[in-house]
């Protein structure tokens, strides 16, 4: 078996000091492999918020650590977990996140800008995967011109643009109808196919079936799903 994409290994949080301090993660172990498809599933303070902020390198844990591709990003400076944010991971947020002011081609170009690429090479890519979401007919639309599913087609783009080895997925579904909904979790399951590896966090066991493997987080603790 290839090594792990990523590892949690006895990975903690807490906020505050003293009295104060507030335990939201307690030793959390988990392990996914390359090209997997996996649901973090939980309730509403189940600790779901702060794992995808830490497995986004967008927070740290407090204690244990977090490899990605083999690497404890735990430890890594603030400047090395923007280009990690940027490089490695691929981020779908339920609420798109697009800039209001850009063209959607402008939109899914803009992780390749935040690395100085070229602008052709960008465009072409950027083209060739709005092609793939079925959007090559709205290249200079703005996000106020388009549905909240072709938005989350335009976030789904712009996840893939750098070639991530992590596409992590935020209640992708949750802003949708049932029907486009079911449509964006196919585009996902096609992604899967092809070999992506995708964590998609959601408190909906309806969503997190699509997936090969479902990971149930309750009080800051995980567990593998019956």
């Amino acid at each position: 078996m290839s090594a792990a994409v990523l590892a949690l290994r006895g990975v903690t949080k807490a906020y505050g000091e003293g009295d104060a301090r507030v335990e939201v993660l307690h030793g959390l172990d988990l392990e996914i492999q390359p090209g997997e498809f996996v649901a973090i599933m939980g309730p509403s303070g189940s600790g779901k918020s702060t794992l995808l902020n830490i497995l986004g390198c967008l927070d740290r844990p407090t204690g244990g650590a977090y490899l990605l591709d083999g690497e404890d990003v735990a430890r890594f400076s603030d400047d090395q977990l923007s280009l990690i944010r940027n490089s490695r991971i691929g981020f779908i947020f339920q609420s798109y996140n697009l800039i209001a002011q850009l063209t959607v081609l402008e939109n899914v170009k803009v992780p390749l800008l935040y690395r100085a690429r070229g602008h052709g090479g960008g465009a072409q890519r950027a083209q060739e995967l709005l092609h793939t979401v079925g959007l090559s007919h709205r290249l200079t639309h703005r996000p106020s011109q388009l549905s909240g599913g072709e938005c989350q087609r335009v976030a789904i783009a712009r996840a893939l643009v750098n070639d991530p080895i992590l596409i992590l997925a935020d209640e992708p579904t949750g802003n949708l109808d049932t029907k486009t909904g079911a449509e964006v979790l196919e585009l996902l399951e096609g992604l899967h196919r092809a070999g992506s590896t995708i964590v998609l966090i959601t408190h909906d066991p309806a969503v997190a079936r699509r997936a090969g493997r479902t990971v149930r987080l309750q009080d800051g603790r995980l567990k593998e799903a019956s």
